[in-house]
Formats: C-alpha cells, sequence, structure tokens
C-alpha cells in the first residue's frame, strides 16, 4: 500500500513475548503493530475513532486473524490510544511511510 493508503476498523492489544513474523521479538513498550499485508517497517498512523487519539506505530507482525479486525497494536501503542481497558477499539488507519 503506498503512502496515504487507510481503512478502518477495529482494533486489539497485546503483549507477548514471542517473535513476531518479521523475525524480531515482541516488545510490548516499543510503538508497534500487526497486520495482514502491510509490509514490514511501514509506518502507519493509528486514530481512536472513540477519544480522537493518535499514534505512529510500525508494522512488524502478521495479524490480527479475528473477523473486522484490521489491526493488533503492542501495549504502549494502546496506552497512547486510551484502550487498555477496553481490550479493543474501533480506529481509522493511514500509511505516512
Amino acid at each position: 500500500m503506498p503512502a496515504g493508503a487507510a481503512g478502518c476498523g477495529g482494533a486489539s492489544w497485546y503483549a507477548l513475548g514471542s517473535k513476531t513474523a518479521s523475525g524480531e521479538r515482541m516488545n510490548a513498550g516499543k510503538l508497534t503493530a500487526a497486520h495482514r499485508s502491510l509490509r514490514f517497517g511501514t509506518k502507519v498512523k493509528v486514530t481512536n475513532r472513540r477519544n480522537g487519539r493518535s499514534v505512529i506505530v510500525r508494522i512488524n507482525d502478521r495479524g490480527p486473524f479475528v473477523r473486522g479486525r484490521v489491526l493488533d497494536v503492542s501495549r504502549a501503542a494502546a496506552s497512547n490510544l486510551g484502550m487498555i481497558s477496553s481490550g479493543t477499539a474501533k480506529v481509522c488507519y493511514e500509511v505516512i511511510g
């Protein structure tokens, strides 16, 4: 997807200690996310539609594999988006680089 490509849908967060699909270890303290098809290293601006909070994440994993979800974000990104307690949120995202 080129810069400017965008989408909306559900997001959840995860904080596993396992390796990601890109081969790096999952670090819940970094601003990263999983997407089904965006290239690893792609920077994406994610906005929580309920509260308007945004964060920029780097794609480093594959998923989510739940219908209706477009992103799985790290715990740090979820904290910035204000979705830790809810576990999920409706978000929109835009590829920025």
